[in-house]
């Protein structure tokens, strides 16, 4: 299946390795959490590896309860983060994440396309429909799942018409004719819809690379249908191996029902990594990294994901599906949800087991915990498997984590053939094989 394949790899810029009290390593680097020049030096080590692409997730929200010992969701902008490491990089991709639920679209539009124009094609545009923060935009709640898909999927919409409204095509530049542009190619798109008025054109032309590659990261069913119909990639929260094939699988048949080729829908599940010279040694930067997590805390997470209170029930008593709530009822996150509602109903997991999930504990990604050539199976056996195209890379634990990423795994993808050696081209749209 690997034959004519190869992975796409992205690397995120939130410092997972500083995860609990990763961050009080000595190493961890979390004095310069706010430093421009510390994230791009994780770009350039992401392009010398030949990566996809580096990726900024974002939160509009703080966690002040964990403040006291944490940096709690607090974090650069992502948009202005990445023009800044625009200037220090050449060809690597740079994915930043923007919120549909409360930005305005003609800025969001203008600002994206601007980043594409300063990265000479390299911008990406992560949607994200946001799952907390309203109190900071208005008084009004946060909206359900369903309105702030439909909100997304015409923002969206939005979006991509203002990038169309000035082409790249119109821009002349005669200076003997002394003609511009060409005024006939440029119009406004006169949108009105349920959410938004815009009239526009877009007060900046497309950049000549091509539009911009778009990123998707809910895995519920409203997330999974507005992904399949746009959607270049989706960042997949799918914690093993069956959760992966299912998603890619129903990503790719919903693709076909929007009329589109199912290739053209990349699935990259978060790969949230503890490497070590040792499995020994990957297995304590796991221990450590979780060792915050009480059991109070882990039934605390259960019941915010699930609605549901299992502190009472034995450690050894299975969670059966008859235990969940109403799967209508209004969540903090339908993807956490959804993930765990179905290990429930397939697996009928103990107590025990539910409380050490990645998704309870902190993570509903793929981790992995030994060495390089334990990663570098795993690997093989998702992609071979079809359980994803590629990954985001989330290091764990410790920043040696990510230098092992670097020094040992990516070597050990691109000698066996998962992974380039050297770029093709210098715009995401090349680096992804989008045509």
């Amino acid at each position: 299946m690997t034959k004519d394949r190869q992975l796409c790899i992205g690397l995120s810029l939130s410092t997972t390795w500083m995860r609990g009290n990763g961050w009080r390593q000595e190493d961890s680097g979390v004095e310069n959490l706010y430093s421009s020049d510390f994230y791009a030096k994780l770009a350039k080590m992401a392009e010398k590896a030949k990566l996809d692409f580096v990726f900024k997730p974002d939160a509009l929200f703080l966690k002040e309860e964990m403040l006291g010992n944490s940096p709690a969701f607090s974090s650069l902008d992502p948009t202005i983060l990445l023009t800044s490491i625009a200037r220090e990089t050449d060809q690597i991709g740079l994915v930043t994440t923007v919120s549909t639920t409360f930005n305005p679209p003609y800025v969001v539009a203008r600002q994206l396309q601007s980043l594409h124009w300063i990265s000479n094609g390299r911008a990406g545009w992560n949607i994200v429909t946001s799952i907390e923060g309203a109190e900071n935009f208005s008084n009004s709640p946060m909206p359900s799942t369903e309105e702030r898909y439909l909100k997304a999927i015409e923002f969206t919409d939005v979006v991509l018409k203002l990038w169309e409204s000035y082409p790249h095509e119109a821009l002349i530049v005669d200076r003997v004719s002394g003609k511009y542009a060409d005024r006939e190619m440029v119009s406004p798109i006169n949108h009105s819809g349920d959410f938004f008025s815009v009239k526009g054109p877009l007060n900046l032309p497309a950049h000549k690379s091509g539009s911009i590659p778009l990123f998707q990261a809910g895995a519920s069913t409203f997330g999974r249908d507005f992904a399949a119909s746009v959607a270049d990639a989706i960042f997949a929260a799918t914690p093993d191996i069956a959760s992966g094939i299912e998603l890619r699988d129903d990503l790719r048949r919903r693709a076909r029902k929007h009329g589109r080729r199912p290739d053209a829908i990349r699935v990259l599940p978060g790969l949230y990594f503890f490497l070590g010279k040792t499995r020994g040694e990957a297995l304590d930067l796991h221990r450590e990294a979780h060792a915050h997590m009480s059991i109070a805390h882990r039934y605390a997470a259960v019941k915010s994901i699930l609605g549901i209170d299992i502190s009472h029930l034995p450690l050894d008593q299975p969670v059966t599906a008859d235990l969940l709530p109403d799967p209508n009822q209004p969540v903090r996150s339908q993807t956490h949800a959804d993930l765990l509602r179905r290990l429930i109903m397939h697996q009928q997991p103990t107590v025990e087991e539910l409380l050490s999930r990645p998704e309870v504990v902190g993570s509903a990604h793929w981790v992995v915990v030994g060495t390089a050539e334990d990663a570098l199976r795993e690997i093989t056996e998702w992609f071979e498997a079809g359980a994803m195209d590629g990954f985001i890379a989330l290091p764990g634990g410790s920043i040696k984590s990510l230098e092992l990423f670097f020094d040992e795994l990516i070597p050990m993808l691109v000698e066996k053939g998962l992974f380039r050696s050297e770029y093709k081209g210098c715009t995401l749209r090349e680096h992804l094989g989008i045509t």
